[in-house]
């Protein structure tokens, strides 16, 4: 139980009193799971020392480490066989790799690992994603519009799993197995196709977040506006500009991979599946 509410959080935040002379900020930290993704963001933040701060280092930040000594330690004495030997007072699964990917970037793409519709977001990248959630490296809008287009959503409904009615999406065989217009990497930036994706995408979430925050309504009214609302209603009157700006969206990437824009959903996945064999077998010979 390393995550806390708001007011805790705020109460770290302002304390001044570390031995280190450092902020709690630096430990103290925003966090985000697939419900603050697609329903109403609750707020919460999380106690986070890294992938390797030694224990003398983290209990100089006073405020964070009383309160995991008081709420985590117990719990992880008890759950010895549960911790493998990570230390008490760090994340079991602090994920380097992810921390590295987003150094230095603004933003990062993330996606709930479980949900009714696969929905793509941005979050800032101070903020912690949960286990709850899939986090992609990335911060270009070419790459938010390749994810969020019908495309890949079919090959993701196709090659993931399921919790009861809601689908999951697993990295291993969606992501790693979906055949995008170019090697991840390797995209030609300054060209029209990618230009075009880049501004469907950045115009999808515009229009989103005009929704979502609309100014003028009143907080209860801004509490119903949730991302599992808005796809509720995406086939309904007065929501015809979601079905166009993904409609957009989808002919944009449909064109990156130089196939016709009138493709029935049943073609889309014939067409991803040929060009998936294709490069697994160039792969297998080296080209």
């Amino acid at each position: 139980p390393f995550d806390i509410d708001g007011d805790i959080a705020r109460l770290m935040l302002k304390d001044a009193t570390n031995p280190n002379g450092r902020p709690n900020s630096d430990v103290v930290r925003r966090w985000s799971n697939a419900q603050d993704l697609n329903g109403n963001p609750r707020g919460m933040w999380i106690i986070d020392f890294g992938t390797d701060m030694a224990e003398n280092q983290a209990a100089l930040y006073k405020m964070p480490f009383e309160h995991i000594t008081q709420h985590v330690k117990p719990f992880r004495t008890e759950a010895k066989s549960s911790s493998r030997g990570t230390p008490w007072w760090l994340h079991l699964w602090p994920r380097p790799e992810f921390r590295k990917g987003v150094k230095g970037s603004v933003r990062y793409i993330v996606t709930p690992r479980v949900s009714k519709y696969r929905t793509f977001v941005w979050l800032a990248s101070d903020i912690l994603p949960s286990d709850a959630t899939i986090a992609f490296t990335r911060e270009d809008d070419y790459f938010f519009g390749v994810l969020h287009a019908k495309l890949h959503e079919l090959w993701a409904l196709r090659m993931g799993t399921a919790l009861e009615d809601r689908p999951r999406y697993t990295p291993t065989t969606t992501f790693e197995t979906y055949p995008f217009p170019w090697p991840p990497g390797r995209e030609p930036q300054d060209t029209p196709l990618v230009q075009a994706i880049a501004e469907a995408a950045r115009d999808l979430v515009r229009q989103r977040d005009e929704w979502l925050h609309a100014p003028g309504l009143e907080a209860a009214a801004l509490k119903t506006r949730t991302l599992t609302a808005l796809y509720n209603n995406k086939a309904k009157a007065g929501f015809e500009w979601l079905a166009a700006a993904h409609a957009r969206l989808d002919r944009a990437v449909l064109a990156a991979y130089g196939w016709p824009a009138d493709l029935s959903d049943s073609e889309i996945l014939s067409h991803l599946l040929a060009l998936n064999l294709a490069r697994a077998a160039a792969q297998g010979t080296g080209k």
